[in-house]
């Protein structure tokens, strides 16, 4: 018996390192073998942790864009045993786990809620659809609007940007909305 079938922890969040530019590929490459192997009972989840801004042009023209937060690096909810480590780390673009050696280290909790990766605490919302609200930060930081839509989630809104010369359709995380008194 290995090391990682003694200290299995169960389901834990792992980080992957990845060759640069390699990480939706990664993760891919494991949501397809997971598939293929039938091992959802080893790998759960697979996320590359991005960011979602707004960025407008010298038009005027605004779009989203994503943006890794950590670039090179994969997580993946995983029950660590000597198969599911050798599944993961034998993927083309993955360089190691992150951990001393070849000893993977789990996130804390503290870690998985900070990387919004999945909430263990459920928050009251207090946003209500058709309320006035004013966007706190981003590109349209300091603009008011009407809240249009809550996604499923509860971690994006959609908000009718008053701009003064037309309304614009925002989508932003529910974190940059405040109630407008």
């Amino acid at each position: 018996m290995s090391d990682f079938d003694e200290m299995n922890l169960g389901p834990r969040w792992y980080v992957v390192h990845t060759y640069s530019g390699y990480e939706n590929k990664v993760k891919l490459s494991i949501e397809k073998i997971v598939e293929n192997r039938g091992l959802g009972h080893l790998i759960y989840d697979v996320q590359i942790p991005i960011e979602k801004s707004l960025v407008s042009n010298e038009k005027g023209q605004v779009k989203e864009v994503e943006t890794k937060i950590f670039p090179t690096y994969v997580l993946v909810k995983m029950t660590m045993t000597d198969e599911s480590w050798h599944v993961v780390r034998n993927i083309t673009g993955v360089t190691g786990f992150v951990g001393p050696g070849s000893k993977p280290v789990p996130l804390t909790e503290e870690e998985v809620e900070f990387f919004r990766v999945e909430s263990k605490r459920e928050e009251e919302f207090a946003l209500k659809v058709g309320k006035k609200v004013k966007l706190v930060s981003g590109a349209f930081a300091g603009y008011e609007g009407v809240l249009q839509e809550i996604s499923e989630d509860k971690k994006q809104v959609t908000v009718l940007v008053s701009t003064g010369r037309r309304d614009i359709p925002v989508i932003v995380d529910a974190k940059d909305v405040c109630a407008n008194e």
